[in-house]
């Protein structure tokens, strides 16, 4: 962490005053400011929706702000009126989707736009010397003629970077950019991005993730609605006190665990001996009426990938997987393996990781996604739908969710990616699941919505219903887990009670997930169920 000195001696690189953004119907921005230095990564944080998006692309000159606000560079008033002006005056910005062409070389894409010509045509071998210093600099590794399309995702962020120094940005906006990385990954993000604070450049940092801020942000400046809620130097950063200036009140509560133990209760999930052929190699757990049971790893154990084995999704080449009976007479019966209709009928729910892939249909309205699974239910005599039910259904989803559209026939894609979580979430729950698997629940969701989903999960809990949570955020599985089973490298490396402080518990999950357990001869080594000579390690 870099130890700016005192920024009130100092003469910002950027300074944005008085921003406002008026759609048609909507006002998305409201005498926004923000002021940046060079040399500090600055935080922008707010809930989806908040308006750090749209400041940013008034920024990158993809949109136009309304007349009377002012955009400073250093000291000198400009006129952002487009993207190539925005670049012109230092601006670079590498957004979520990167934008890059994979047909084309590193060097092609670095110069994209750009391209260096020789006699009329393009100079590819001049571009592949011209940055191939910057790479160098950066420590890639990889060519600058490679090809695009045969990088990682890690690698191809590290292209938008390149393009960014190469043509000496200043500033340089990075919005959530480790949702797509490993932890080795983020590590090696968060050293580039501290050689180019060290090398001067200010860099605007969006993100929710609180971890992420406390090690990298220099200040943070908050939105809520529109609105400019205020700036706090890192002297002053605190979890909670972002929360508040983030939602407004106090979640002092985040991760109480409301659903009490579920020890004693019958058993709602019975999974024995359960693979794939590839990745998962024989797992075996049991999940109780009313239990939320978490499931952490590294990425790339097969978490998800043992998820959709259970939920029928993809073919398991060996195991079983037993349900309580559902005509309630006790005693578990065995599910098909048919496929996910098999699941959905036994009362197993799924929420899938990729809501945009997999999850949602962006082009359809929420009333239609609320409504797909549940619609043949209520069909009226010779298959009619019952629009009248399909709307009251709608209209008690988004009130018990709180979903924030403006209308039920608003497409699910031009929702934030809280609200569409709740609309994919809201689905599943007209199911009536007794068996509930949530597969990375909070992904790229804001903190006011992440606090609502707990809700959610503990009320659920509370009522009954099994849940399997898969979660990449240890402090989000120790908060709402009552048992965590973890995974390393297709198998279930063993369980960890919640015990002692949330910090301990979090290390005894990653020394699991890392295999370093096995060299600390306090735990002691205990068979998992059904698993034949498999050992794991029970941490309590």
């Amino acid at each position: 962490m870099s130890d700016m000195s005192d920024t009130s001696t100092k003469a910002p690189l950027l300074a944005l005053r008085n921003i406002c953004k008026t759609f048609p119907g909507v006002r998305a921005l409201r005498k926004v400011e923000l002021t940046a230095y060079a040399g500090e990564v600055h935080a922008l944080m707010g809930e989806n929706g908040a308006g750090k998006s749209t400041l940013m692309k008034i920024l990158s000159g993809a949109y136009t702000a309304d007349p009377g606000g002012e955009c400073h560079i250093d000291g000198q008033r400009v006129q952002i009126d487009g993207p190539q002006s925005a670049r012109d005056l230092g601006v670079a910005v590498i957004y979520q989707e990167l934008s890059l062409a994979p047909n084309l070389s590193v060097a092609e894409n670095i110069y994209l736009g750009r391209a260096l010509q020789r006699r009329g045509l393009v100079a590819r071998g001049d571009m592949v010397r011209a940055c191939a210093p910057t790479l160098a600099r950066l420590g890639a590794d990889f060519s600058p003629a490679a090809n695009v399309a045969s990088l990682s995702i890690a690698q191809r962020q590290l292209v938008e970077i390149a393009r960014a120094v190469h043509f000496e940005a200043r500033i340089l906006v990075m919005d959530e950019p480790t949702t797509p990385l490993s932890t080795h990954e983020t590590d090696r993000l968060f050293a580039l991005i501290r050689q180019l604070r060290g090398e001067g450049m200010a860099i605007l940092y969006i993100s929710h993730r609180m971890a992420e801020i406390d090690e990298l942000a220099d200040r943070v400046t908050v939105l809520r609605d529109g609105c400019f809620v205020g700036t706090l130097d890192r002297a002053h950063l605190s979890q909670a006190a972002l929360v508040k200036m983030m939602v407004g009140r106090d979640l002092s509560g985040f991760y109480t665990k409301t659903h009490g133990q579920a020890v004693e209760r019958e058993v709602m999930l019975s999974v024995r001996d359960v693979a794939d052929g590839r990745r998962v190699k024989g797992c075996s757990f049991d999940l109780r009426a009313g239990e939320v049971l978490g499931l952490a790893g590294l990425v790339g154990a097969g978490r998800t990938e043992l998820a959709r084995l259970v939920f029928g999704a993809d073919a398991r080449t060996r195991g079983e997987v037993r349900i309580a009976n559902p005509a309630g007479s006790g005693g578990l019966v065995t599910l098909p393996a048919g496929g996910p209709r098999q699941a959905i009928d036994a009362g197993i729910a799924y929420l899938t990781e990729d809501r945009k892939l997999q999850g949602l249909f962006l082009d359809q309205s929420v009333h239609e996604n609320i409504n797909l699974i549940v619609a043949a239910r209520d069909a009226l005599g010779l298959g009619r739908l019952n629009r009248t039910a399909a709307r009251r259904r709608t209209t008690e989803a988004i009130d018990t969710l709180g979903i924030r559209v403006a209308h039920a026939q608003v497409n699910v894609g031009a929702l934030s990616g809280g609200n569409q979580q709740k609309v994919m979430l809201s689905r599943l729950l007209e199911i009536q699941p007794r068996v509930l698997i949530l597969d990375e629940p909070t992904r790229g969701v804001d903190i006011g919505a992440k606090s609502e989903i707990y809700r959610l999960i503990n009320a659920l809990a509370q009522s009954g219903v099994a849940i399997l949570m898969i979660s990449s955020e240890l402090p989000e599985v120790v908060g709402l887990c009552d048992r965590v089973l973890v995974m390393r490298e297709g198998t279930l490396a063993g369980e960890v009670r919640p015990a002692g402080s949330a910090a301990e518990t979090q290390e005894r999950i990653i020394a699991l997930a890392t295999g370093a357990a096995a060299a600390a001869p306090a735990w002691v080594d205990v068979p998992l169920p059904g698993a034949g000579n498999a050992t794991g390690i029970t941490l309590h």
